[in-house]
């Protein structure tokens, strides 16, 4: 899907070269089905396309007129083509997907927020089986369920779980070290398998209803519950019939507690596309075993004069790039890929998987809801993003900046006596925090006295405009290009959390690389660190304070408590990483095998580098050679 990200007319002389460039790569092009890829004079991928035939695709690009405004924009930004063939469309469109998510070229339709989903692992090799939550690569042996659209909602159902089947959700160490119940059995969420407090085959017994509940049979699983908790009281054993009781509650506490639950569909992915001022939203809802397990709402990069359809069309292939699909996908529009996409899904799958549009029953009813919740996400955001430019205006004005602001960079630096040094960059715009512009940087100036935050602060802001210098000047270019939605890679203003000493700081390095067109605030702790007490330092005025009241202070603190929270996020994430380190680390050929090896020998590292190489090659797993590069090491550094 071809898209205009610039909007301004293009020369008829610039349109006529790229025809020109485009008919001279078109007797190279495939006669079948294959992808190209439009790319510009700088090297960067323009558009990514698939075609059952590349050749005649390519042939309608290389008329000088006729086209569209976006899509005369490319062909006047083209100035190289690359093809690829495939053996069939399907093996294309997945080629494409994957182009598209790997290159990101700013004419096709991009999907964001491409995060794995969790799902729930009923590990298998182990003769008491954990359950667990799992993202990515489904390597370890057992039965994963899912996906479920959310952390939060993969939560919420294992605590659920834990409560109606008693199992263990400890690793596989912590179980075989156990010598008594831990905390999850005295408050009933464990069965407390790893001190034999219940016996193998009742806990067999317990894996297989909770498989069972997970695999579609949850009413099943309830009424032989409920069944025994009769017999139970019938019996007199009034305990185990409270406890049986209990599971049943959190088992409906599941059901309960997933909204709309469907009675026909047993597994399907529900898309549903909304548009509203030129912005698109598509919701995704998961059902399986006859249950909603939660909706996820994405908002994919498209251009306004795109149908819905055709959104939607490029989002599929993008979102099951790397995604296991349902026997069942409902939409709320018709695509024009769907069957070379049921095509290529089914191949991936092993099994028939269907993409359709239905007119009606509980499957139409099923997408309705979904589009209702796609339509109410959008206007949600545009309200939002509303919102927030009226921030953003009141911000500009607080602080003298000649426009409202369309960028913000905040910056802030953590570490403790200088130890471990990070700072941080965070990123906002009218989309509110744009977290995948966040940066971090690892302050290493070896001049800096420890402690030395304005030195901290000029390394920072230093290595983050000096590279952006350098980016434009390659682009031959004094602002930087548009990124996602026409979001600008200069600032227009920089944010720092200080006082006169960091605003310093930060105007002495804006001098000295030349930076121009950004305006510098420091934001100084109130009185007593109290928020609301604020001194800000600017360019254009004498340090002052805003109106408690002032809605650009809240805002600025919300900027400013981001900042800080990233930063110090980033520094002990750093900090335990250092803790956790070992000097076998650094060895070349010293592997995780090894270095376990060594370890489980010797004890600790230090033990290792007092050892005798005589001691060394006595190690299960280490050879002579091997042997040889620990001792040189320690005593090397020693030396």
């Amino acid at each position: 899907m071809e898209l205009d990200l610039g909007g301004e007319d293009v020369a008829p002389g610039s349109l006529r070269r790229g025809a020109a460039v485009i008919r001279s790569h078109w007797r190279q092009a495939p006669l079948g089905p294959g992808v190209y890829r439009m790319i510009a004079d700088d090297g960067e991928v323009l558009y990514v396309g698939k075609a059952k035939s590349v050749r005649k695709r390519v042939a309608s690009y290389t008329r000088p007129v006729g086209h569209t405004g976006r899509i005369a924009r490319m062909i006047a930004l083209t100035a190289s083509m690359v093809f690829v063939s495939t053996e069939t469309e399907t093996e294309a469109l997945l080629l494409e997907a994957n182009y598209i998510k790997q290159m990101k070229p700013r004419f096709n339709v991009l999907m964001r927020d491409d995060k794995s989903f969790p799902y729930i692992l009923l590990a298998g090799d182990h003769p008491s089986p954990q359950i667990l939550k799992h993202r990515g690569a489904r390597t370890r042996k057992g039965d994963y369920f899912g996906p479920f659209a959310s952390v939060w909602a993969v939560n919420r159902t294992m605590n659920a779980l834990e409560r109606a089947f008693l199992l263990r959700s400890c690793a596989d160490s912590y179980f075989e070290n156990r010598t008594r119940p831990c905390l999850l059995h005295q408050i009933k969420r464990c069965s407390a398998p790893c001190t034999g407090e219940i016996s193998p085959e009742s806990y067999a017994r317990l894996v297989a209803e909770a498989r069972g509940f997970l695999s579609g049979r949850s009413r099943a699983i309830r009424d032989e519950l409920a069944a025994e908790m009769g017999r139970a009281s019938d019996a007199l054993e009034f305990e185990r019939a409270a406890r049986l009781r209990d599971r049943i509650a959190a088992l409906s506490a599941i059901q309960g507690a997933q909204g709309v639950n469907p009675r026909t569909v047993e597994e399907a992915d529900v898309f549903a596309v909304a548009e509203e001022a030129g912005q698109f939203c598509v919701e995704v809802f998961f059902f399986r075993t006859y249950q909603n397990w939660g909706n996820r709402a994405y908002f994919p990069r498209a251009d306004r004069s795109l149908s819905s359809s055709e959104v939607l069309d490029a989002f599929l292939a993008q979102f099951y790039a790397d995604k296991p699909a349902p026997r069942l996908v409902l939409v709320n529009e018709e695509v024009e890929n769907a069957a070379v996409l049921a095509e290529a899904l089914s191949a991936r799958a092993g099994r028939r998987t269907e993409v359709s549009r239905p007119q009606r029953g509980e499957k139409r009813e099923l997408v309705e809801h979904a589009a209702q919740n796609a339509r109410e996400a959008l206007s949600r955001r545009l309200s939002e993003s509303s919102s927030q430019e009226q921030l953003l205006a009141a911000l500009g004005a607080a602080l003298g900046v000649e426009h409202p602001p369309r960028r913000v960079e905040i910056y802030d630096n953590s570490h403790i006596m200088g130890t471990n040094a990070v700072g941080a960059m965070v990123v906002a715009g009218a989309g509110g925090f744009m977290k995948a512009h966040y940066r971090t940087f690892n302050i290493k100036g070896d001049e800096l006295t420890p402690g030395d935050d304005y030195g901290m602060m000029r390394e920072v802001l230093r290595r983050r405009f000096s590279r952006l210098a350098r980016e434009e000047a390659a682009r031959g270019r004094e602002a930087g290009p548009a990124l996602e939605d026409g979001f600008p890679q200069r600032p227009d203003l920089v944010l720092i959390d200080g006082g006169q000493g960091q605003f310093d700081a930060a105007r002495a390095v804006f001098s000295e690389l030349g930076v121009e067109g950004v305006s510098v605030a420091s934001i100084a702790k109130g009185v007593d660190r109290n928020a609301g007490r604020e001194t800000f330092f600017t360019e254009t005025k004498p340090p002052f304070r805003l109106s408690p009241r002032d809605p650009a202070l809240y805002f600025v603190q919300r900027l400013r408590d981001e900042a800080h929270r990233f930063a110090i996020g980033t520094h002990r994430a750093r900090r335990r990483k250092e803790f956790t380190r070992s000097p076998l680390d650094e060895i070349a050929g010293i592997g995780p095998a090894r270095k376990r090896a060594l370890l489980h020998a010797f004890g600790t590292a230090k033990a290792i580098s007092r050892a005798a190489l005589a001691d060394l090659e006595k190690v299960d797993g280490v050879n002579a050679a091997t042997a040889r590069l620990v001792y040189d090491f320690f005593h090397e550094k020693g030396a």
